[in-house]
């Protein structure tokens, strides 16, 4: 480990520092990059302040982040059927032309009838909406018969993270979140938009480029993306000879 220290290149915060200011990056670029997020996240009057303080017109029309949004909430809320009316509103052809996506919408909905104790209500409802979309994509039937799943138990709990069911994913709130994601993203797409913002992605690529560098070099690094503040190499490795504190805040 020592001879592979040694062998390490080290650079300074100067040096750094006067390789970064040779790349050229345009304010326009970085708006863009803000705005995107922004627009694709749903912040509708941060976009809109924005896009005034910036002086960046955004193509997208940014009265449709709100009518996204609400769908979004409906359904993390568990208001599936409104959910489905404002989509029908918005997009009519959405739905008939991704059966899968309906299908998910569908499943939610049953989700939520277990989850308000309505057996025979969910019964019905799998039975009218849900089984015709497995015959005809037998691939579904696997999560169809896996919700269906659900009536078998009396007690499926997700208070405090406790799991009393290898079916209790289904009842979190990350499995409303995951259908309002997939629903985002396709309305996004529908109206020829990125399904995902890009700058979770660039600080992916940064976290994945400090990690490689890391076994060639010692060198200034951003330890915390919140912060986003360059250490230097001798900050990141001075502490009583133990180097745990220069990966402890990785990304």
């Amino acid at each position: 480990m020592t001879a592979s220290s040694s062998s390490k290149q080290t650079i300074s915060m100067e040096e750094w520092e006067s390789k970064l200011a040779e790349v050229p990056i345009a304010k326009s670029d970085l708006n863009q990059l803000i705005m995107n997020y922004l627009i694709i996240e749903g912040y509708k009057d941060a976009a809109e302040k924005f896009s005034e303080e910036s002086g960046l017109h955004s193509t997208v029309d940014l009265g449709s982040i709100e009518e996204r949004m609400q769908i979004r909430f409906a359904i993390q809320n568990g208001d599936i059927k409104s959910a489905i009316e404002r989509v029908n509103d918005l997009n009519p052809d959405l739905l008939d032309t991704d059966p899968r996506l309906y299908f998910h919408l569908q499943q939610q909905q049953l989700i939520e009838l277990i989850r308000q104790g309505k057996a025979e209500e969910a019964l019905e409802f799998a039975q009218e909406e849900l089984a015709p979309h497995g015959e005809e994509h037998p691939e579904l039937l696997r999560e169809l018969e896996r919700t269906m799943a659900l009536l078998a138990f009396d007690n499926v709990t997700m208070a405090n993270g406790s799991h009393m069911s290898p079916l209790a994913d289904l009842l979190d709130f990350a499995h409303r979140q995951k259908t309002a994601n997939e629903l985002n993203a396709a309305l996004l797409a529908a109206h020829s938009q990125p399904k995902e913002p890009k700058l979770p992605a660039l600080l992916q690529l940064l976290a994945w480029t400090q990690d490689q560098l890391d076994k060639k070099a010692t060198y200034p690094r951003i330890n915390n993306i919140i912060e986003a503040v360059l250490e230097g190499p001798a900050t990141a490795t001075t502490t009583g000879g133990n180097n745990s504190n220069s990966t402890a805040t990785r990304p």
